[in-house]
């Protein structure tokens, strides 16, 4: 005979909690007052079913919440676990003793894959092993989705594909008939069973349990929507219990019966519906959990407006008739239920990713002003979610977050990934900085030597600018450093390992763990802290599971591997650990339904986030799940949608929108635009928290902003240069600040490591490919002059540093250019003129009674018969045009004239100037140009006269000095503006030149 009801538990089998009330709290506040006094075991006798070990902490400090904060004996407190979601359930004694183990999640993964590879010829093409995997995933979510639905598809894939569909679907129906043939047999090999699969089982042998031997107990389930057959019919069982009830989570009580009954998967109430109707409940025979019944007018209307946007689409056309209908009930109370209802409620639209992060982080942190707030931010962004945590720390805030850390994020994991990325290029700057650099890694040095040989590693003749192509290469460019060469040569030992790796990723995942430790020992041979903490346990779970399990994978070569580990860290997250604020939560949209806040910040209401879009299925169309009995993908939106009312009914709720993400125009959540259309055909607008924006952007923007004025620094005389390159006098005329920068403080530039540097490779090469062919072939031309130009330049080019991808591609434009070279020097040599390349001289101007030097290094000087000089200056890019000679501002050749003309090139002499050249040299088509910017007698304005240009630039050089060694005259950035774009300087950044330019400030002219 079972026991009487409990006194003060209403018997009614079915309850319901609505959206606006906090669930977690008012189940724990109506068993506390049924229970308690009765005394502490009765309620530490009872038995709390809750979606997920979350909900069931929540539901803990509910307890202490309602006891008034004393101390309380809760409830037995079971996880049910939400099928699709991966929580392990409540196993119930006896009923799984005779049930197989569940396979561990990774070994499952790892025999999918190796299924797939083994079948891959059903599909028709090769399978690498990171695209096994993919397919291994889409497999077992197949799998799972049978499992969940108790769905036996057997027979019925052979029916499954009519004949006028493509073949790719006829292949797919033999794929899978093959894999539900093998994975039970290799499952039965193992000893296990699918994780589903044994959940399902279990779930089934409890409610057929609680059927036949209902608990004498108090048993409550609660806050789930039983979204699968097996979950469902427990609900059941418990609800029939003799003290057992189910306590729903925001059931919609007030919805009309034809809205109602035209609810589909997609609706919020989808889910439930289907429960009430398995069950054979009436929605009105479900009453309110007695803790819940409390009065509420903001609440109440909230729930209201919210389940009236999310109505059913064919029920939206009378939404004027269901506002005044609204109106009509509140005209009762002297309110009006919109405005009442969406009190509380208030609109945030981000214009971008980072702004949404700093906003929530601001908005939490704000609610830490007011004690005892209580906080959090519900979105089922994980990036987003990683993103607030980060921002939080900057007030060294450690929010509760469900999120966690990717485990390709974490220490451990980035070391993985670098050593995977060395396997593919063991010589990529970057990578090799990021090992040196990396905390774990140790090289078996102490910290100082360390430290002092990474700083040497990381100088321009390391590891920055152009790469090294050999170990041999870095250690020769590290000559003059011995740290630098001492870790270098550590660091070639530690990766040693990685030139044979092998083929299997068994093998290669071996070989990457023993590369990790070699590089993290210290100087006693201890590895540290590698495999220790959460991510280094979670990734040596992760390699031994490759290690152990990855031999019958498909064979990968280096780049494969690393594809294959990167998705293999993806999937996996770790709990950050460590202290995290009482007040402060980050939760997943299924975590809300239970754990409520005091403000809850609802994120990431962006189509494709909230709700997700439909998953994409490689073996099966939409008809097919459907004849299968599978669900269909919108049954999740429908889930997402419940998730979104019940955020959206809290107290106080910030909607926050993204108006982009990942740099394209994002689409407001579906729910966010009902919403707002049903409040504009009422007259009222979401309330704007514009001021949070205002926040954010001001938060790192300083304080009475004033765009700087163009720079103009005015060093001392003496320490203003009395000699300069024509070069630098060519950008003293253009960008005098360069000049102050470079050649007064000696600033230069630090290039980047691994630096793209093929268009200065090919001038440098051009160069010296001109030089050493002139120096080789001073007179005649051999007769395979076009191959020997074009070896030149080739073995420049790689003697610089090219990559071999771009010498394959420069291969072509060397031979065009070879060939315009050789009929060019054929020309030009006709008349037996001495050629003489790379030649250095200098001359000295007085100024104002002092000296001042200017130098040349001319690329090619030819000295014709008639005694005339022409100079030469090879470009590969735009050569400076005639009115840029002219007016000063491209003063190389002239000046370079005017040396000549002085004779201080040594063995020279003085020479009247010849025609000003430049060669433009391509390799495209044409491959060359002749731009002749002076000659001896001119040629209109586009060829000047030489002794006439050489004079000017000699006279305005002579001006231009004579106003820098004015005390009160500053070297000024841009003075010419004009050549912004045309030519770049390194110390535009230094200079804020986008900063003055773009805000009107620009100072001194």
């Amino acid at each position: 005979m079972s026991d009487p009801p409990v006194r003060g538990l209403p018997r009614a089998g079915w309850f319901n909690i609505p959206a606006h009330r906090p669930f977690a709290l008012d189940l724990a506040q109506g068993l506390y007052d049924a229970l308690a006094p009765q005394g502490p075991e009765a309620l530490s006798q009872a038995v709390v079913l809750v979606p997920t070990r979350r909900g069931a902490r929540a539901l803990a400090d509910a307890f202490v919440a309602a006891a008034g904060g004393r101390a309380v004996l809760p409830p037995q407190m079971r996880p049910l676990g939400d099928l699709e979601e991966g929580e392990p359930p409540f196993e119930p004694g006896d009923l799984s003793l005779d049930l197989p183990a569940a396979i561990d999640p990774l070994k499952r993964r790892f025999e999918l894959t190796r299924l797939v590879a083994e079948n891959a010829s059903l599909l028709g093409r090769e399978l690498t092993a990171p695209g096994a995997l993919e397919l291994a995933e889409a497999l077992g979510g197949f799998l799972d989705s049978l499992q969940i639905e108790e769905v036996e598809a057997g027979e019925r894939l052979a029916d499954l594909v009519e004949a006028d569909l493509a073949e790719h679907w006829r292949v797919s129906r033999q794929f899978l008939e093959t894999a539900l043939r093998l994975w039970p047999k290799r499952l039965a090999e193992l000893g296990v069973i699918d994780v589903s699969e044994r959940r399902v089982r279990l779930l089934r042998r409890l409610a057929e349990a609680w059927t036949l031997r209902p608990p004498p107990g108090v048993l409550v389930a609660a806050g789930s929507t039983g979204t699968a057959p097996a979950t469902r019919a427990l609900l059941m069982a418990v609800a029939r219990a003799p003290q057992g009830c189910v306590v729903l989570p925001g059931l919609d009580e007030g919805l009309a019966d034809k809205a109602w009954a035209k609810i589909d998967v997609q609706h919020p109430q989808g889910a439930l519906k289907r429960l009430l109707d398995e069950a054979g409940v009436e929605k009105r025979d479900v009453p309110f959990w007695p803790a819940s019944a409390r009065p509420d007018s903001r609440g109440r209307w909230r729930r209201r407006v919210v389940n009236e946007a999310l109505r059913p689409a064919e029920e939206t056309a009378d939404w004027l008739d269901v506002i005044g209908r609204l109106r009509s009930e509140g005209e009762r109370e002297g309110i009006d239920p919109i405005a009442e209802g969406l009190g509380g409620l208030s609109l945030v639209t981000a214009r971008s990713e980072e702004e949404a992060a700093t906003a929530v982080a601001l908005l939490l942190r704000e609610a830490l002003e007011t004690p005892d707030l209580t906080a959090a931010l519900v979105t089922p962004d994980q990036a987003l979610a990683r993103r607030v945590t980060a921002r939080l720390a900057r007030w060294g805030v450690v929010p509760d977050s469900s999120a966690g850390v990717s485990l390709a994020g974490c220490d451990c994991g980035v070391l993985a990934g670098l050593v995977a990325r060395a396997l593919v290029d063991p010589l990529d700057p970057v990578t090799l900085l990021g090992l040196v650099k990396h905390p774990y890694v140790r090289l078996g040095l102490e910290p100082l030597a360390r430290a002092e040989g990474v700083a040497a590693l990381e100088h321009r003749k390391g590891l920055r600018g152009s790469r090294a192509r050999s170990w041999a290469a870095l250690d020769a460019r590290l000559h003059k450093s011995e740290p630098a060469r001492a870790i270098a040569a550590r660091l070639r030992e530690a990766l040693a390992r990685l030139d044979a790796p092998g083929e299997s990723p068994a093998e290669i995942a071996a070989v990457l763990a023993a590369t990790m430790e070699a590089l993290a020992r210290d100087e006693a041979g201890d590895t540290g802290a590698l495999w220790s903490g959460h991510g280094g346990e979670a990734m040596s779970r992760l390699l031994a599971g490759v290690i152990r399990e990855g031999a019958g994978l498909p064979t990968v070569g280096p780049r494969g591997f690393a594809d294959l580990l990167e998705r293999l860290m993806s999937g996996e997250s770790i709990r950050a650990g460590g202290a995290t604020h009482p007040r402060l939560r980050i939760l997943g949209a299924i975590e809300a339904r239970l754990v409520r806040a005091d403000r809850l910040v609802v994120a990431g209401l962006e189509e494709g986030v909230w709700p997700r879009g439909a998953p994409l299925d490689p073996f099966l169309s939409r008809p097919m799940r459907e004849r299968l009995g599978l669900p269909s993908p919108e049954r999740r939106i429908g889930l997402a949608a419940h998730d979104f009312a019940q955020a959206a009914c809290a107290p106080e709720v910030i909607l926050l929108h993204t108006e982009r993400r990942e740099g394209a125009p994002s689409v407001k959540s579906r729910w966010l635009w009902r919403l707002e259309t049903l409040a504009r055909g009422a007259g009222v607008e979401l309330a704007r928290r514009a001021e949070v924006l205002d926040w954010a952007r001001d938060l790192d923007a300083p304080t009475d902003y004033r765009p700087t004025s163009r720079p103009a620094p005015r060093p001392p005389l003496d320490h203003r240069p009395d000699k300069l390159f024509v070069t630098r006098i060519e950008t003293l005329a253009r960008d005098p600040y360069a000049v102050w920068a470079r050649d007064i403080l000696k600033l230069r530039e630090l290039p980047p490591p691994d630096e793209a540097v093929d268009v200065r490779i090919r001038g440098t090469a051009i160069h010296a490919a001109f030089e050493r062919f002139a120096t080789d072939f001073p007179a005649d031309l051999p007769p395979d002059a076009v191959q020997q130009f074009k070896s030149l330049y080739l073995a420049e080019l790689e003697a610089q540093g090219m990559s071999r991808a771009a010498l394959a591609r420069e291969q072509a434009l060397a031979s065009e250019a070879a060939a315009w070279v050789v009929e060019l020097e054929a020309g030009r040599r006709a008349d037996g003129r001495e050629i003489h390349v790379e030649k250095e001289g200098s001359a000295t101007l007085d100024v104002g009674g002092r000296p001042f030097s200017f130098s040349a290094k001319a690329d090619r000087i030819e000295i014709t018969p008639d005694g005339l000089a022409h100079v030469l200056d090879y470009k590969t890019g735009q050569a400076p045009s005639a009115r840029m000679v002219e007016t000063g501002f491209s003063p190389q050749l002239t000046l370079t004239a005017a040396i000549l003309a002085r004779g201080g090139f040594d063995g020279l002499g003085a020479h009247e100037p010849g025609e000003l050249t430049y060669i433009q040299v391509t390799g495209r088509k044409p491959a060359g140009k002749v731009e002749v910017r002076a000659a001896p007698n001119g040629d209109g304005d586009k060829v000047l006269v030489s002794r006439d240009a050489v004079n000017a630039a000699v006279d305005g050089l002579t001006e231009l000095i004579r106003r820098y060694r004015d005390p009160d005259r500053g070297y000024i950035s841009r003075i010419a503006p004009q050549f912004v774009k045309l030519y770049r300087s390194e110390y535009d950044h230094l200079a804020r030149v986008f900063e003055w330019s773009t805000s009107g400030e620009e100072g001194e002219e």
